[in-house]
């Protein structure tokens, strides 16, 4: 058998096969359903994975209010942003925004988990976060997948 012929195939965007994939969050640890959806998102999972190309799947995350911190984080970590002006920094812990936004708690761990790029700005851009079971990408019909079988 001649080995030579052998040739890797690296997707690019025009071979890439993206699907729609719903998530449910209830009761899910936010740290290892952020990861998992990142690599959903990444499309690490797909034997045509290629570092540098979008080859990744639309993600729909629903029932974002119910994911669960352990230990003392729900309390103890803190989020930071700055408003832009002197002395603006501000502070927010989970509960404090989950009262408030409670989509932003997913979306935030998910984005600290892609790459921090163009690429990874693209793909943050095929995350859907969802608060309550309902959501409008019914016409996709997206699958639903269980995080505990994709490892």
């Amino acid at each position: 058998m001649n080995t030579l012929t052998y040739k890797t195939i690296s997707a690019n965007a025009a071979t890439v096969n993206k699907e729609w994939v719903l998530v449910d969050a209830e009761n899910q640890t936010l740290g290892r359903l952020a990861s998992e959806v990142a690599n959903l998102l990444r499309g690490k999972y797909k034997t045509n994975y290629t570092p540098h190309v979008d080859c990744g799947d639309y993600v729909i995350v629903i029932n974002a209010e119910k994911v669960r911190l352990t230990g003392n984080k729900m309390v103890e970590k803190q989020y930071v942003r700055h408003t832009g002006y002197p002395g603006g920094q501000r502070f927010a812990t989970p509960t404090e925004l989950l009262k408030k936004k409670p989509y932003a708690v997913v979306e935030k761990a998910v984005k600290g988990m892609l790459p921090k790029n163009k690429l990874g700005n693209k793909l943050y851009r095929n995350l859907h976060v969802v608060v309550g079971p309902n959501h409008k990408y019914e016409a996709q019909q997206p699958k639903l997948v269980n995080t505990k079988d994709l490892k």
